[in-house]
């Protein structure tokens, strides 16, 4: 093949010689390292644009709120999977990141595109003042209601009042002049909600989480990304307490050694609808 005709796969993110790496354009070992903090440098990764100060502030506090919940799912079923195979800590990461979906961590970018979308539905500019996101987010959570959806980052398992992280989040946004227009919309949603569905419930960490990646930017389809990226830290710290105390086996033995056979339920499908006359 001519010199001409060799293919090329362009990247501005890493690339080495036989003396050097670069990332970014800059000196992984000069530039890079001891430098820049793993926050700063995965906002970077994914928008090939350094940060400013208070955006990491506000990323980072993502990626804390994010990292660890206690015995979720995805925590739980990384224990057994070093349980099962202790020579695989790579299965055992992928495992509880696997489950990063709808209900655990997938909240995060649910909400965030949510509120993007009905951003973007708004004719005009966007409200000025809490009375006109409130009427944007009455409208809102009027026409979820409507639809018998649910309202994406609203509701708590746990936390049935409040969500320390939404707050606290919500207040790292505004000291760093960063609480952008999904976060007044999620806020908003939190003040009216109460008059469609009878009954006041949190906004949740994940979501507010959301809302806020949203504001700072970052790509909607990658912040389920950022919420693993946050999650495999906490999964980590999952399995080194495993390691040290582990409560894997007990669980596993709690479910093999408590079953209860039942008789056999044959699956029946629904029966398709009969055709009309005429």
């Amino acid at each position: 093949m001519a010199e001409s005709e060799r293919p090329a796969y362009p990247t501005a993110l890493g690339a080495s010689d036989p003396t050097t790496i670069t990332l970014l354009g800059h000196d992984l070992a000069e530039d890079v390292m001891g430098t820049v903090g793993f926050g700063e440098l995965a906002f970077w990764l994914a928008t090939q644009r350094r940060p400013a100060p208070g955006e990491t502030r506000v990323f980072e506090a993502v990626l804390a709120a994010l990292a660890d919940h206690g015995f979720t799912p995805t925590a739980i079923v990384t224990r057994l999977t070093y349980l099962s195979a202790p020579d695989s800590v790579q299965g055992a990461l992928a495992a509880g990141l696997l489950g990063g979906g709808s209900r655990f961590l997938g909240v995060t970018e649910d909400t965030g595109r949510f509120l993007h979308d009905v951003l973007e539905s708004l004719d005009g500019s966007l409200p000025s003042d809490d009375d006109g996101w409130d009427t944007v987010a009455l409208r809102t959570v009027r026409e979820r209601s409507s639809a018998r959806e649910f309202v994406p980052g609203l509701g708590h398992h746990v936390h049935k009042e409040a969500d320390p992280r939404t707050a606290r989040l919500m207040a790292i946004a505004r000291e760093e002049g960063l609480f952008g227009p999904h976060l007044c919309l999620f806020a908003a949603i939190g003040r009216v909600h109460p008059q469609v569905l009878g009954r006041t419930l949190p906004l949740n960490g994940a979501g507010v989480c959301g809302a806020a990646l949203a504001d700072l930017g970052l790509p909607l389809p990658l912040l389920r990304g950022f919420a693993l990226l946050a999650r495999t830290a906490g999964l980590i710290g999952q399995l080194a307490e495993e390691i040290r105390r582990p409560v894997a086996r007990d669980i596993f033995l709690s479910v093999d050694l408590n079953n209860a056979s039942v008789p056999p339920d044959p699956y029946v499908p629904q029966p398709l609808a009969e055709p009309r006359d005429g």
